[in-house]
C-alpha cells in the first residue's frame, strides 16, 4: 500500500530523515518504533503532506500512485489521515460533532465508536471538544473518530507521555480493532508495548530505518539497545537481528 523510497527531510539546514525506505503492506499494523528526537513525528508529517513538510528528495507512492508532490487535502481524499501526537481541541464544537463529521453523519458509528474507547456516549457527546478534556480523553476520541471513518491508511502517531497502563491496553484493543474494519495502520510509537501489537516492526534512529522483522525481535532489539544508543547507526545491525532469529 506504502512505498517509501529514499526520502530526505531537512530543516534549517539539520537533516532529519536520512534516505528513509520502507514498504507497508495492504490490511497490515507495521509499528514505527523510536525513541524522543529520532524523527518518527517527522516521518508522519512527511507522509501526510502537511505544509513545510515536503522531502528534499526521495519519493512517497500510495496504492502505486506517486503522492510525493500532493497536499495533506489530496492525500486525505485518496484515504490517508493522520492521528496527531497530541491531539488538538477545536474550542466550539461538541464530541458528537467532531465525530458526526468523521462518520459522515452515521450517529450509530458515532455511539459505537465512543462505546469501544470505554467512554460513554450520554456522559461526552454533549461535552466541547476542547482543553477541559485530558490528553488521554482526546487521544481516545480521535481514534473514535478514525475508527467511525475507516480510512485506507491510518497513521497514528502515538504521545511519549500522558498515558496511562489502561490506556495503552485500551489503545492497543482499538488499534487492532481498526485494522481489522480495514485500514492499513503505520503506528509511530516510543512504546514497545504497543508496538509489539504489530504484524511487523521497524526501529528508527538518527531519520533512517535500522532493522525491521518480527515485532517481538524488534521490541526486544529496541528495549535491550536503543536507550543506550548514541544515535549512530551501525551498518550491521539489520544482520544481527537476522542472524539471532
Amino acid at each position: 500500500m506504502l512505498d517509501i523510497n529514499g526520502l530526505n527531510y531537512y530543516a534549517d539546514e539539520r537533516q532529519i530523515l536520512k534516505n528513509l525506505s520502507l514498504t507497508v503492506e495492504s490490511g497490515t499494523v507495521h509499528s514505527i518504533l523510536g525513541a524522543n528526537g529520532t524523527g518518527k513525528t517527522t516521518l508522519g508529517f512527511v507522509l501526510m503532506g502537511l505544509s513545510g513538510y515536503k522531502p528534499q528528495s526521495g519519493t512517497v507512492l500510495f496504492e502505486g500512485l506517486d503522492i510525493t508532490d500532493l497536499s495533506v487535502t489530496e492525500r486525505a481524499k485518496l484515504g490517508i489521515t493522520l492521528a496527531w501526537q497530541h491531539s488538538t481541541p477545536f474550542e466550539g464544537i461538541t464530541i458528537r460533532d467532531y465525530l458526526t463529521v468523521a462518520s459522515r453523519g452515521d450517529e450509530e458509528s458515532v455511539i459505537s465508536s465512543l462505546t469501544r474507547l470505554g467512554l460513554d456516549p450520554e456522559s461526552y457527546c454533549s461535552r466541547t471538544y476542547d482543553a477541559t478534556l485530558s490528553g488521554g480523553e482526546r487521544k481516545r476520541i480521535e481514534l473514535a473518530a478514525i475508527m467511525a471513518m475507516r480510512p485506507k491508511l491510518a497513521i497514528l502517531d502515538e504521545p511519549d507521555s500522558g498515558i496511562d497502563a489502561l490506556s495503552i491496553e485500551k489503545i492497543a484493543e482499538v488499534i487492532c480493532e481498526i485494522n481489522r474494519n480495514g485500514s492499513t495502520i503505520l503506528l509511530i510509537t516510543h512504546s514497545w508495548r504497543i508496538a509489539d501489537i504489530a504484524d511487523i516492526a521497524s526501529t528508527l534512529c538518527n531519520g533512517t530505518i535500522l532493522v525491521t522483522g518480527e515485532p517481538y525481535k524488534v521490541t526486544q532489539f529496541f528495549v535491550q539497545q536503543c536507550q543506550q544508543c548514541t544515535h549512530i547507526n551501525k551498518p550491521d545491525i539489520q544482520e544481527m537481528i537476522d542472524a539471532e532469529g
